[in-house]
């Protein structure tokens, strides 16, 4: 999960002086806050951005509304709109956040491996659809069942500029990059076969191409686990609810795993935290192939000493193996 933000000290006062948006556009700025969390030993750096970034060059501009998180100035309700969407070239409606790939690569220095990652086309589309965060996602599933051309037409386009973004991304220099599909647990799994797997399909099999790792990462996903890994990827994310073992003995051990601890749990008294960090490594039982990680981001509240003694312990607990 993304390691920056508001739990650190170091970046809150960057953020009183620039806005998200302003940080993610200045490749320097994008530099320093991806490189803050390293501080704790983490054993690769994640690119700081943001998910939602893309949108603007595509026709559809937004901002964060202190509050309620993204806002999508004009939703997307109408076939119409889609068409107006544009597939946009990465080099140049996020030249940023190529750059910034590019400057932390160097500054890493070969040292520490560089993650970066997109939006996947469902949870892209129901932003764009919605208009920002969504408790059931109402609009975007009108849309997937009762206007099934228009559903299509838009998921093409979303598709066509997350491979793009991605695929760029890796020739800047990301040696590896995680396609995030947040929200993908609010669908059945029909639903996410007939609608969405194909879209990702397309996707992941052209980044893997590329040969560096591709995670695929959803939340809510007990459901689902077989379909995305059907989708493509290299790793396949999984989140707390859900054992890791059984999540992998169904994913199948000759994939790797991220995952799986509760990002709340980092808000429990460190002994705890460490204690259910370590399940998680039981779990994974000494396998080749798993990535230590939260369920899901890590929330402002987190007290940065917890942070710091689970990958101690998780380090401590590799080297115990």
């Amino acid at each position: 999960m993304r390691q920056a933000g508001r739990y650190m000290p170091e970046y809150r006062a960057l953020r009183e002086k620039y806005s998200l948006i302003e940080i993610c556009k200045t490749p320097e700025l994008a530099l320093e806050v991806t490189l803050q969390p390293l501080k704790f030993g983490f054993d690769a750096a994640i690119l700081f951005a943001d998910i939602l970034l893309l949108l603007e060059p595509m026709g559809a501009p937004f901002d964060f509304v202190k509050g309620q998180g993204p806002v999508v100035h004009e939703p997307i309700r109408t076939r119409a709109q889609i068409e107006k969407l544009r597939v946009c070239d990465p080099e140049e409606g996020l030249a940023y956040v190529l750059e910034a790939v590019r400057l932390i690569r160097s500054e890493l220095d070969g040292k520490t491996p560089l993650i970066g990652f997109s939006g996947a086309p469902f949870t892209i589309a129901s932003y764009l659809i919605e208009g920002g965060k969504s408790a059931n996602y109402r609009l975007t599933k009108q849309m997937m069942w009762s206007e099934p051309e228009a559903w299509q037409m838009l998921m093409r386009k979303v598709s066509e500029v997350v491979r793009r973004y991605l695929r760029a991304q890796v020739e800047a220099g990301a040696q590896a990059v995680q396609l995030f599909d947040s929200w993908i647990g609010s669908l059945s799994p029909a639903d996410y076969e007939a609608h969405v797997q194909p879209f990702v399909r397309e996707i992941l099999q052209d980044v893997m191409t590329l040969g560096v790792p591709v995670l695929h990462f959803g939340t809510i996903t007990s459901t689902l686990l077989e379909a995305q890994r059907d989708a493509g990827g290299t790793v396949i994310g999984v989140d707390w609810r859900i054992p890791l073992d059984q999540a992998w003995n169904r994913i199948g051990h000759d994939y790797a795993i991220q995952g799986n601890m509760d990002p709340l749990l980092l808000c429990a008294p460190p002994e705890v935290a460490v204690a259910r960090a370590r399940e998680v490594m039981r779990l994974a039982a000494g396998r080749p192939g798993h990535i230590f990680n939260l369920g899901h981001g890590i929330i402002p509240q987190t007290p940065p000493d917890t942070v710091k003694a689970v990958i101690e312990a998780v380090h401590a607990y590799t080297h115990e193996g």
